[in-house]
């Protein structure tokens, strides 16, 4: 399992909001200068991240970006999820439906579900504050 650039670049961005002070408000343009993603991906990310309950935005003079949750409450599954969608270690685990040719007679599929659960949850027992330190 490997971790795609907008997985990798939102822990990366995340930990850098955790080192922020509680309830201190930031853009994704400081963001980004910070970590160095670029600024539209920068952005693109916060809005996942927001959307999936870990940020908070709010628009105006006095707008940015805090985090939703304290950080020791916010996982690197949650992360990873927020931007790239359920974890799931196939595509027929995750959506039940595959073009896959054994999919009729695998004998492994009914299984593939436990292994996800297994990798979301030693994803879930790293906490943004272990990250972040």
């Amino acid at each position: 399992m490997r971790l795609t650039h907008l997985a990798d670049y939102a822990v990366v961005m995340m930990t850098a909001a955790a080192r922020r002070d509680a309830g201190e408000r930031w853009s994704a343009a400081e963001i980004a200068g910070e970590t160095g993603v670029p600024a539209p991906t920068a952005q693109k990310i916060m809005q996942s991240l927001a959307k999936a309950g870990l940020l908070d935005s709010q628009r105006g003079s006095a707008g940015g970006y805090t985090l939703a949750r304290a950080v020791p409450d916010i996982s690197l599954a949650d992360i990873i999820e927020a931007v790239e969608g359920p974890i799931a270690m196939t595509q027929c685990a995750e959506t039940g439906i595959s073009d896959c040719a054994l999919d009729q007679h695998c004998k492994v599929k009914p299984h593939m579900n436990i292994v996800g659960a297994k990798v979301r949850g030693a994803l879930d027992a790293v906490s943004l504050a272990e990250l972040s330190q």
